[in-house]
């Protein structure tokens, strides 16, 4: 009897190992437009490979009508569960009810799409940066930086904008405007979107220094590192000097920025980490034991630039220097 008890026993745990390790999960991911999705990317699919599950991806290719076709080709597939990061910030409703009525988990990471649903029951949690703060931290390192070297008058900023529509432009975007609202001081003398590519950030400054005249811009403020290193090379290309002649600020904290800021092509970058892999793995485990989890959680980030000590939030929370960083990015 203890023999046959042991033989159902060692049975019901193997079924459950298989179980787990039968999972498939789909993620659809919105392009690879950066470092920084690169990284992203990269890990979350590594994580799912090393939790011993299988992973159906999708790119996008920064397109919301594939991203609607993966997903409802992941309800086809029968997948036990879909990470999702919207490409913009609306139009899910149908595709994402969809998932919804076919009882499928949602897990939402990076990018928070809008939606009209009564509650947050269609989702289980986000993980990801806080848009707005990561704007305003830009915002107020430039307003305490520019002081901290003397600068009198108006501070004339350049701004390069995200993909229009895109959660993190969105909310960057917004987060920059209310310090710019609160200090008339700062002014964006030119305003447009690189759709957070190196190629464009660097085309849009072009177009900026045109348009403008260099003599007249202050600062560059790009909502992600990439469109912030396009932006530097346009500006070697005019024969200025980036990060002196005009101060670079980007977003992302990704290592090409480190190296940018020690070079001193670049001055601050503020952190929205793409290491998003173990905190999905977390979290479907934790679904499968029956745990809940919040809604929404963002992980602890910092703003890095050259020498450190400059403050960012209303907490009074400085920079830290970026080369005493530079040999911990792994991104």
């Amino acid at each position: 009897m203890k023999k046959l008890f042991a033989l159902v026993l060692a049975f019901a745990l193997l079924c459950t190992a298989s179980s787990a390790l039968a999972l498939t999960v789909g993620f659809t991911q919105v392009g690879q437009e950066s470092d920084w999705r690169t990284a992203n990317t990269d890990d979350v699919c590594s994580a799912i490979k090393e939790a011993g599950w299988e992973l159906i991806y999708d790119d996008a290719q920064q397109k919301q009508e594939n991203q609607v076709k993966a997903v409802r080709n992941f309800i086809t597939q029968g997948v036990d569960y879909i990470v999702f990061t919207a490409v913009v910030t609306t139009g899910w409703d149908e595709v994402l009810q969809e998932v919804v009525d076919e009882g499928i988990p949602l897990v939402l990471i990076d990018r928070f799409p809008e939606t009209n649903f009564p509650d947050d029951s269609w989702y289980t949690t986000y993980f990801g940066g806080d848009f707005p703060e990561e704007g305003a931290r830009a915002g107020r390192w430039i307003l305490n930086y520019m002081a901290s070297v003397g600068h009198e008058g108006d501070i004339n900023i350049v701004r390069l904008q995200g993909t229009t529509g895109a959660d993190a432009q969105v909310g960057r975007t917004k987060g920059f405007d209310s310090v710019v609202a609160a200090n008339p001081s700062m002014k964006i003398i030119f305003d447009q979107t690189g759709n957070f590519t190196r190629a464009e950030g660097q085309a849009v400054m072009e177009a900026a220094l045109k348009a403008v005249g260099a003599e007249n811009i202050d600062v560059l403020w790009a909502e992600n590192d990439d469109m912030a290193l396009g932006a530097i090379e346009a500006i070697k290309a005019a024969g200025l000097v980036p990060g002196k002649d005009i101060i670079i600020v980007g977003c992302d904290a990704v290592k090409a920025a480190f190296e940018a800021i020690v070079a001193g092509d670049m001055n601050c970058t503020v952190e929205c980490t793409p290491l998003m892999g173990d905190r999905v793995v977390e979290v479907i485990t934790g679904l499968e034991a029956g745990q809940t989890f919040e809604k929404t959680v963002h992980p602890v980030e910092y703003v890095y630039d050259t020498n450190g000590g400059i403050a960012y939030d209303d907490a009074g929370n400085v920079t830290l220097k970026a080369a005493d960083h530079l040999a911990e990015r792994l991104y």
